[in-house]
């Protein structure tokens, strides 16, 4: 008797034991959960509501009934060459500044080049990917203006830039203010790719008898592919959504889906409907969405040669 006894309190001990842990446990995963609660309250108040309101905004007409008419505008006229252009131009700076920003990264990473090199970059890299704006504007006006010091030096050589066209208010001319902060964003998030090249490889590819261009093509390419695809589409996204350089530069004059819904918010007289500018937003909303998840799904595959 006396031995069951002490099993059976045994087993009530250990019973109060697990349940003193499942609490405990369940007190832990609240407080982490408490711990991203701003988050989310954050996300839902300035990102998922707007973002609901616009899309059924989108589908109103100016009385407020349902209509589809205002996605259909978006295919026409100058709202059709806005999203061409915007695509344009933000694939032309994605390429150009990811080609510039991989060679940059890459001499910095594998170059042998001196210690400070490295940190230096990634500190001015994490400067200039965020410098745009009308700061980023006037910088090129400046330099690059009728009357910027760059062009006042290239006047002196008889390089007279803008007498061949160039200005630095024209579609080129942005194209080479963007280049500025999208190749820095390049070299931030190309790096670590870069940094899964291990010497290894290129070692045991030359012990076996292959070429420098055999290495690249058959391991480097392969390895560095997913991750310098994820990062042009990711610059694609970042020159698409810029509105304040474009805008402070040009004065609104290039064609841009971010310009036009600038001025559709701001009381375009040629556009009759307001919820117009929503149905702009909602389609540039999708494309950059679009380029999220494709830049997800490369970094995904991408990672495994990182771990």
């Amino acid at each position: 008797m006396a031995e069951a006894r002490d099993a059976g309190a045994g087993t009530v001990t250990r019973e109060r034991q697990g349940g003193s842990r499942s609490a405990r446990r369940s007190r832990a995963t609240l407080v982490r959960w408490l711990g991203v609660v701003p988050f989310f309250a954050y996300a839902a108040l300035f990102l998922l509501l707007p973002t609901v309101e616009l899309v059924i905004k989108s589908f109103q007409g100016a009385a407020g009934g349902f209509t589809t008419a205002n996605l259909g505008t978006l295919f026409q006229g100058q709202f059709r060459s806005a999203y061409v252009t915007s695509i344009e131009l933000s694939a032309i700076t994605a390429l150009a500044g990811g080609l510039f920003g991989l060679f940059v990264a890459y001499a910095a990473v594998h170059g042998r080049l001196p210690a400070f090199i490295r940190p230096l970059l990634t500190t001015f890299s994490g400067v200039a990917a965020n410098f745009a704006g009308i700061p980023l504007a006037f910088a090129f006006i400046a330099t690059l203006g009728p009357t910027g010091v760059v062009t006042s030096l290239l006047n002196g050589a008889g390089l007279h830039i803008y007498d061949h066209g160039f200005t630095i208010f024209s579609l080129t001319g942005l194209s080479l203010t963007y280049v500025y902060f999208q190749f820095p964003l390049m070299i931030l998030i190309i790096a670590p790719s870069l940094e899964g090249l291990r010497a290894e490889w290129r070692e045991a590819a030359q012990n076996l008898g292959a070429t420098p261009g055999q290495y690249w093509r058959h391991v480097g390419l392969p390895v560095l592919l997913p991750g310098l695809l994820g990062a042009m589409v990711l610059l694609f996204g970042n020159a698409f959504s810029a509105y304040a350089t474009p805008y402070a530069l040009s004065g609104g004059f290039i064609n841009l889906v971010p310009v036009q819904i600038g001025a559709v918010l701001s009381g375009n007289v040629t556009v009759s409907n307001p919820q117009f500018g929503d149905a702009l937003a909602l389609g540039m909303i999708v494309i950059v969405a679009v380029t999220v998840v494709a830049y997800v799904l490369l970094q995904r595959r991408a990672a495994k040669w990182l771990r």
